[in-house]
């Protein structure tokens, strides 16, 4: 039987929600994907061109290191990937965790929170942090109130 894993990275705690809400639906393992060191709110202010996160974004060789929390790959065949939309693609940590991880053979379907923007060339960005025989599909951005009818409708949809 296929096992699912719902890994995410959460700034704020907003992605953190909606990875948990996909990942009860879909009755699914979670994973929080954490930096090694916790971003701060100066950290995240992304109108300051000095902040760690605008740094790492200007950047896209940085690789913010993750905390020792390991994860067993081999047990999942499909991994919904959730994070927030930072710069018009993924977090740079998102690269970290996807290289530090061997995803040979598996599926890695895109969900993301946003503020505004959309998923621009968030998979063919990551595309490059995986083996080449892994999958990188684009999932759904997850905004506002998110409502367990249509999660349960696009998880079927996705055939999970």
């Amino acid at each position: 039987m296929a096992k699912t894993l719902v890994a995410y990275f959460s700034a704020s705690g907003v992605t953190r929600n909606a990875a948990e809400l996909i990942a009860r639906t879909a009755g699914a393992d979670l994973y929080e994907i954490c930096p090694a060191e916790p971003y701060t709110a100066a950290d995240l202010n992304w109108r300051d061109k000095n902040s760690r996160s605008s740094r790492e974004m200007r950047d896209k060789n940085s690789r913010p290191a993750l905390a020792d929390h390991p994860v067993n790959l081999q047990e999942y065949d499909t991994v919904l990937l959730c994070f927030p939309i930072w710069w018009y693609t993924a977090p740079t940590i998102i690269n970290t965790f996807l290289e530090s991880h061997d995803f040979a053979g598996k599926t890695i379907i895109l969900f993301a929170t946003s503020g505004g923007s959309g998923f621009g060339n968030t998979a063919q960005d990551l595309k490059r942090s995986v083996a080449s025989s892994a999958v990188i599909r684009e999932g759904r951005l997850l905004n506002g109130r998110l409502q367990e009818s249509a999660i349960r409708e696009w998880l079927s949809e996705l055939g999970i």
